[in-house]
């Protein structure tokens, strides 16, 4: 394959750009991304996480003069570069990007929860209703950053490969493995099934997430704790404002809520989130 030798686009109109046309209309980019099986990665730190993980296929980047300069060292061989100003960037995506840096890149098939290789994961995180793209980012940042090997996602849940869900996870959401589930609380019963206990976080629990040693968890609810297997817990967050659903909570093997000083009754999904991944992690 030959080196990325850039292209210079001077013309918004060039049909290498429609992969990014209209970034700020998210009905546009919801029709032309599920008719294309693709997304966008937005801003260098993504993209040069992206690079790093070979088993995603780049179909184009775009990149401004001086992000181009930045990357140029890392683009894989073959990968097709375009370059252009700011002024035609802006025509395309319909507001000023000032990270300069875009990639479109194919998608993956979904992995169902029912089929997902589940044996060697320890640690993983289970979203309910969470729609909020910049929240469902952030989760896969948190992931990332305390081992998690999956994210298992329900049918509510907004698409993780949405751009600024891309972009507040920093990439890390092309890192971390995504599973989805069919629906919640019923798939819970195949991360019991193969002895992995599940944590529903929940401000109204009795117990202090402090206080939950993973390696005393049963894999379910009333169940025995087998001594001789290594602890494996599964994270169980919902959407901010609701929560996690009262069957979601009643089927989860234990319910833990994070200790506040008085008069705060919740944290953002994300942070919560990250204190318990922490939390969970010590235990073990």
């Amino acid at each position: 394959m030959p080196d990325p030798t850039p292209d210079v686009v001077t013309d918004p109109n060039d049909p290498r750009l429609n992969d990014f046309t209209a970034l700020n209309d998210p009905a546009t980019r919801r029709r032309v991304e599920r008719a294309g099986d693709y997304f966008v990665v937005e801003g260098r730190l993504a993209i040069e996480r992206l690079v790093q993980l070979p088993r995603w296929s780049i179909r184009r980047l775009v990149l401004l003069p001086r992000t181009y300069r930045q990357l140029e060292a890392s683009l894989p061989t073959g990968t097709e570069v375009l370059i252009t100003e700011e002024g035609v960037l802006r025509s395309v995506v319909g507001f000023d990007l000032h990270r300069g840096a875009l990639a479109s890149v194919d998608r993956k098939p979904k992995v169902p929860l029912s089929s997902a290789d589940l044996d060697d994961v320890d640690l993983l995180v289970v979203v309910e209703g969470v729609n909020d793209h910049e929240n469902l980012g952030a989760i896969y940042r948190n992931a990332a950053a305390f081992g998690a090997d999956a994210v298992i996602l329900d049918p509510g849940c907004a698409d993780p490969f949405y751009r600024r869900s891309v972009r507040v996870s920093l990439g890390h959401v092309m890192a971390v493995p995504t599973i989805h589930a069919a629906s919640l609380p019923g798939d819970l019963a195949v991360l019991h099934d193969h002895g992995i206990a599940t944590v529903a976080l929940t401000p109204s629990a009795p117990q202090r997430l402090h206080e939950v040693d993973p390696a005393a968890l049963p894999a379910r609810a009333g169940g025995s704790i087998d001594s001789s297997q290594r602890p494996r817990v599964a994270i169980v967050v919902g959407a901010e404002g609701p929560g996690l659903t009262a069957p979601t909570i009643t089927a989860c093997t234990a319910r833990a809520a994070i200790e506040m000083a008085a008069g705060v009754d919740s944290l953002n999904v994300a942070t919560a989130l990250a204190i318990a991944l922490h939390q969970l992690q010590i235990g073990r």
